[in-house]
């Protein structure tokens, strides 16, 4: 099977995972109305790889069937931007507001296999090669696969992850005939609705942890035992002209229960092996899947400033110093992050074992921000709109004969009419105001770690070379002064003679 369209990839979400919504068990992904308008969505990112297949698809360099081009193991700079392309593709469909497309974990997944060798550590060659071959197959049957990776919070007293054994967390239980059996909790599977597997991989070093909580691996989402546990739904309605973005672009979040889970031994790419689970993520993880994230978060900045910037000039306010300033703001964070990923993807090297990556340091530093930007922008969009955002005539009244005329009279903008201002502003209040606006503006909050913790890593990635900051404060830390001569500036000199 080559790259799916989006009709193989409905198809395939009808299995029998275990999948709750509130109190309900979902029967059927497809079709029931908190989860179709993503499924939906979904389908369409998989039908938009063919209709942009010169950007979306590349040829498999060892079948030659086409496979989306996220899958690609970049060998130079120009495998970056032409990877480039294709993740742009993805983050426009959504304007960004869906973290976890299938293309978030397929270039993870190019990038284990790419440094495969990394994982052929401390006895490990089963796991890496076992990894290696799964990546073919996630490629050539174009797998939607998503990931929980964080470690389930009961006391944070006792840290982020596991001290010693800790029952709660998924951990071996014991080997089987034909792999092992796991059990323990983990969140966040983002995606989880909508993916054909799960994955499972270190989210950071564990260095106190049980050699039992050292695991990685990916299985079918109907695997007995498996159990997803989804938050409240924010596709409250269907109605793409009142709720334009939850109405479909509400990607679900899942904490993971694996009740007695097997995992069959061909699909463990880790099996309780504490030093390589340690060491995998340090060094070509970060620089490779940035380039996917800040492509992502560029996409949705960009989105932000227009939208922001249309409703300012829908109420005529576009031109007032305040609000100069404000839409200024965005533009500069959009820029920000343009010049970032541009920089990176110019100064990409090689990685070892033939890989290529981007330069990880202004992503790191990019990273660092979003936390704060995202939120910030969010603000600017609320304090623009104003009541405007609370003044959006539903589509019923638009269509009533006796309230259009009045709503034409009183609710039109400057240019548009009533109709084009209501979809505006509901558009600006479904990104920044509604359940959907405030689930993403937590999960940036959060995404690939808390502000602390990307500002942290932004300074470990900057700690790699500060050969040239170190000189020009050495210029200063190192030189010789003798005390005894004074030396008057030449200028002073010459004006007291």
């Amino acid at each position: 099977m080559a790259a799916r369209t989006g009709e193989q990839f409905l198809r395939g979400l009808k299995d029998g995972r275990e999948l709750w919504v509130g109190g309900e068990r979902i029967r059927s992904i497809v079709d029931h109305p908190a989860l179709s308008g993503a499924a939906h969505a979904l389908a369409e990112v998989f039908d938009l790889q063919h209709r942009h297949a010169q950007d979306c698809l590349m040829a498999d360099p060892e079948t030659g069937e086409s496979i989306n081009v996220s899958h690609m193991i970049p060998r130079s700079r120009e495998d970056l931007q032409r990877r480039h392309r294709g993740l742009e593709r993805v983050a426009e469909f959504s304007v960004g507001l869906m973290g976890r497309t299938p293309d978030y974990m397929n270039v993870t997944y190019a990038g284990f296999a790419g440094r495969s060798d990394e994982w052929a550590v401390n006895g490990n060659e089963a796991g890496a090669a076992n990894l290696v071959r799964y990546q073919k197959k996630l490629a050539r049957e174009d797998i939607s696969l998503t990931h929980t990776i964080v470690h389930s919070t009961v006391d944070l007293a006792k840290g982020k992850y596991p001290v010693g054994f800790d029952p709660v967390q998924l951990h071996k239980v014991e080997n089987t005939s034909t792999g092992i059996l796991v059990r323990g909790s983990r969140v966040l599977a983002t995606l989880a609705p909508f993916a054909d597997e799960l994955a499972v991989y270190p989210g950071g070093p564990m260095p106190n942890a049980a050699d039992v909580h050292a695991l990685s691996f990916c299985i079918p989402m109907d695997t007995p035992g498996l159990k997803f546990i989804c938050r409240d739904s924010v596709a409250v309605n269907t109605n793409r002209f009142e709720h334009p973005l939850s109405s479909r672009f509400d990607e679900q979040d899942a904490f993971v229960i694996f009740d007695d889970v097997e995992v069959p031994r061909e699909r463990l790419f880790i099996d309780a092996n504490l030093d390589v689970y340690n060491t995998v993520m340090k060094t070509s993880w970060w620089p490779n899947i940035m380039q996917q994230t800040m492509i992502r978060a560029q996409t949705k900045l960009e989105f932000a400033w227009s939208l922001a910037t249309r409703m300012a000039e829908t109420i005529n306010s576009a031109n007032q110093p305040p609000t100069q300033q404000m839409l200024g703001e965005i533009a500069m964070y959009a820029e920000f992050a343009r010049a970032a990923v541009y920089a990176a993807e110019q100064a990409a090297d090689a990685l070892g074992n033939g890989m290529w990556s981007c330069d990880g340091r202004p992503l790191a530093a990019l990273r660092a921000a979003l936390p704060t930007w995202f939120p910030r922008v969010n603000e600017i969009i609320r304090l623009i709109g104003s009541h405007n955002l609370l003044t959006t005539p539903a589509r019923a009244a638009l269509e009533d004969e006796t309230l259009r005329p009045l709503v034409e009279k009183y609710l039109r903008g400057v240019g548009v009419d009533a109709e084009q201002r209501s979809r505006l502003f509901r558009l600006a209040w479904d990104f920044a105001g509604t359940a959907l606006g405030s689930r993403n503006e937590q999960y940036e909050r959060f995404y690939l770690g808390s502000v602390g913790r990307n500002l942290i890593a932004a300074q470990t990635v900057a700690l790699a070379d500060r050969a040239r900051a170190n000189r020009l404060l050495d210029r200063f830390l190192l030189e010789e002064w003798d005390d005894t001569r004074q030396v008057a500036p030449q200028h002073l000199a010459s004006a007291a003679s």
